[in-house]
């Protein structure tokens, strides 16, 4: 398989050089090599749309703060970074699944608006998104604890691809359920975590909510819920569900993934199947093991 890593750093430079009525096409230039994403619709779709959609930073506006932004990714060597520990994640689930697809991989990083109160203060500058085989899109804010974090967070996503790849778990959109989507980001983390330590846990999700048995009994209840509109206020919490124009359910950013960790880990140590043996592991089997350790009943996916 190959590691395809777009070279962003020159498209952005490019994109706040230009003239700005030019910056949406050089935007659509960028993102060209993730066109495949979007195979599923007819006509395709438009990339400076796509770019806007995923928090990507606005090419009229904060273009200082971008800039800068630009300069803090080359210096702490993203690209480079991310190409390494996708090797190293590759590595880990041939060897743990050598049964597992892993796809060819097109790879995206780019900065985010500086200037979205939900992407910068909610969600920690990190909107990132593995779940369409062979492709990898990571859109990011280079704070700190986001530089610490590059390496996981491109591991997450790669297990997701692994996960949805030919031969692995069907995400098909009229019957995934809560739980696949909770599981999933559970298994993500945690194998981030037997890769990186506790840097691999998503950190836009609170110490408290980690460890809140609440939020673990609430996640449980909906696990059977189907139809992916419901799924930002399970997964990623109330503040996200209202940005997409779904309904809360009362539940703290990052819900989903910390209770996905905890059935996850409830069910390597039962199993002791580490979270790369899992990435093909179905969700009904990994919660079926999983809740009656945890005390809990809850929806099982299928």
């Amino acid at each position: 398989m190959t590691i395809s890593i777009i070279d962003s750093a020159s498209c952005m430079s490019r994109v706040l050089a230009a003239d700005t009525d030019d910056r949406a096409d050089l935007l659509r230039d960028m993102w060209a090599p993730m066109a495949g994403m979007y195979h599923f619709i007819p006509g395709g779709v438009d990339m400076a749309t796509v770019h806007r959609q995923n928090f990507g930073f606005p090419p009229d506006s904060a273009t200082e703060q971008v800039r800068e932004g630009l300069e803090a990714l080359v210096a702490a060597d993203a690209w480079a970074r991310v190409e390494r520990a996708l090797k190293d994640g590759v590595a880990a689930l041939t060897a743990a699944d050598p049964g597992a697809t892993i796809p060819d991989l097109t790879v995206l990083l780019t900065l985010g608006d500086p200037a979205n109160e939900h992407f910068i203060d909610e969600v920690r500058g990190l909107a990132a998104f593995g779940g369409i085989s062979g492709y990898i899109a990571l859109t990011v804010w280079p704070t700190s604890r986001v530089l610490d974090r590059l390496e996981a967070i491109a591991v997450h996503e790669l297990h997701h691809n692994v996960r949805y790849s030919p031969g692995g778990v069907v995400w098909d959109p009229r019957t995934v359920t809560v739980g696949e989507h909770v599981v999933a980001e559970g298994l993500a983390d945690v194998f981030a975590s037997e890769l990186y330590g506790d840097a691999g846990y998503t950190h836009f999700v609170r110490d408290d909510t980690r460890s809140d048995d609440h939020v673990l009994a609430k996640v449980a209840g909906g696990l059977g819920v189907t139809g992916m509109g419901d799924f930002a206020a399970w997964v990623l919490g109330d503040s996200s569900a209202r940005l997409f124009g779904a309904d809360p359910v009362g539940l703290p950013t990052g819900a989903g993934y910390a209770a996905g960790a905890r059935f996850v880990r409830a069910y390597r140590e039962a199993t002791g199947a580490s979270a790369a043996h899992g990435v093909r592991t179905p969700a009904s089997d990994i919660l079926r093991v999983a809740l009656p350790r945890l005390g809990l009943t809850g929806g099982v996916a299928h």
